[in-house]
């Protein structure tokens, strides 16, 4: 009986550190968030990395399609970091052709974004497709 007991709540614990490390059901969230709207987001989702000079500094919460047919991406910033009002929001890829994520540029602003603020910002993700075909169709027309 008490082998059972034992190995019972080992298994609770090792299902409670699961959800608080994979960040499941809000267990392991923390951070402040931001609001930022793309024209284009070039298919990243929901636990995207959010990065700063090539460090991570939080995730993707959401990713939605407003009214205004713009992306809506609701970013969750590690409580350490501040972000400048004047910051700059890109979509990156990692490698040539490795993940998507979004970029933060610091401006030169001394003020700093509340949680909740949005970031005015924001650069599109470059769909590489859209380039070729431009290229190819505007050199054939010459």
């Amino acid at each position: 009986m008490s082998v059972g007991v034992f190995v019972f709540l080992g298994l609770i614990a090792i299902a409670w550190l699961a959800l608080k490390i994979g960040q499941v059901g809000g267990l392991g969230e923390s951070g402040y968030t931001l609001v930022a709207n793309f024209d284009d987001v070039g298919g990243i989702r929901k636990g995207g990395d959010i990065m700063m000079a090539g460090v991570i500094i939080g995730r993707i919460d959401s990713v939605t399609l407003a009214k205004n047919d713009q992306a809506t991406m609701v970013l969750r910033i590690h409580d350490d970091v501040r972000i400048t009002e004047d910051a700059f929001a890109s979509i990156r890829t990692k490698g040539i052709i490795g993940d998507r994520y979004v970029r933060i540029t610091q401006g030169p602003s001394d003020t700093y974004l509340k949680p909740g603020s949005e970031i005015e910002e924001t650069e599109s993700a470059i769909n590489i497709e859209d380039l070729i075909s431009k290229y190819i169709f505007n050199g054939s027309g010459k």
